[in-house]
């Protein structure tokens, strides 16, 4: 796995994936940038949230769960002064769909945070205390 990140100007950057594709960084007014893109501890935080939901998605799937919109809340705390990372973090996932088993949603959750997340499982090594929870919402 590969990226570029290139420095456009101010505090902004450019980020290009190896799978070519791109995203606009960049720091809020009162460190110098525009605001015209996503903060990089941010941008981790989404990473983190793309990579849990896409691991339960993937397991709903495999277990038939007629899922129709599933996201994940996150919630996190940073250590004051510099540097300032992650000290915990919280998933709340919200998952509709039709008849969606509890024992089923529960699993997909737990899976990915102890067996299939990298990013989660990575940053825990690094002591950031995650934890996760779920809700269903059940549709007609």
């Amino acid at each position: 796995m590969q990226a570029t990140v290139k420095w456009v100007d101010g505090k902004m950057f450019l980020g290009e994936s190896g799978s070519g594709h791109t995203v606009v960084m960049d720091g809020p007014p009162d460190h110098g940038g525009r605001n015209l893109g996503v903060r990089p501890m941010e941008m981790l935080l989404l990473g983190l949230g793309g990579c849990s939901t896409f691991d339960v998605m993937s397991i709903l799937e495999k277990s038939r769960q007629a899922v129709t919109d599933c996201r994940v809340e996150l919630q996190a705390e940073r250590a004051e002064g510099v540097p300032s990372p992650f000290t915990s973090i919280h998933l709340h996932f919200v998952v509709t769909g039709k008849n969606l088993k509890e024992n089923q949603v529960k699993r997909a959750v737990e899976l990915s945070a102890t067996k299939y997340c990298s990013a989660s499982i990575m940053l825990e090594a690094g002591g950031v205390d995650i934890t996760h929870d779920y809700e269903i919402v059940e549709t007609p």
